[in-house]
């Protein structure tokens, strides 16, 4: 696979993940983590393992949208994939969070940078680990 392609398939990783996880799909989102994978963000006091708890997460965010009336879409842009002797990939990328209140204006929420370790399993690619910073917060 030339860089190109690894390129490509990753950017299109993130682009399903993301619809996944704005769709609200809770089971699809974390299924794309490995069954142990981690998230780590800087509004949890401790990171999210697993991919129960991962899709939980995400049923319980979508929930809390829909009662406030608001859509959230998450915009990942400027990834750097950075194959690792041992197969796996370092990815860090810029990924923007915007969102539009019903009968409102779209706004920036958060700006975050996401640091990733991406693994191959049964030929997919999976988040072992992510580790999220935010632009707003030290």
């Amino acid at each position: 696979m030339t860089f190109a392609d690894l390129h490509a398939e990753v950017q299109q990783f993130y682009a399903r993940q993301m619809h996944l996880l704005d769709a609200g799909d809770g089971e699809g989102w974390a299924g794309t983590f490995t069954a142990d994978g981690v998230f780590a963000m800087p509004s949890a006091p401790e990171p999210v393992r697993g991919r129960p708890t991962l899709a939980a997460g995400v049923h319980e965010a979508a929930a809390k949208l829909r009662a406030a009336g608001e859509v959230h879409r998450h915009i990942v842009g400027m990834v750097a994939v950075e194959p690792l002797p041992d197969g796996t990939l370092k990815v860090d990328s810029y990924a923007q969070i915007v969102a539009t209140p019903r009968g409102g204006h779209p706004r920036l929420h958060l700006m975050c940078v996401c640091h990733d370790l991406l693994v191959r399993e049964k030929g997919q690619l999976r988040v072992r680990e992510r580790r999220v910073t935010r632009d707003d917060r030290p």
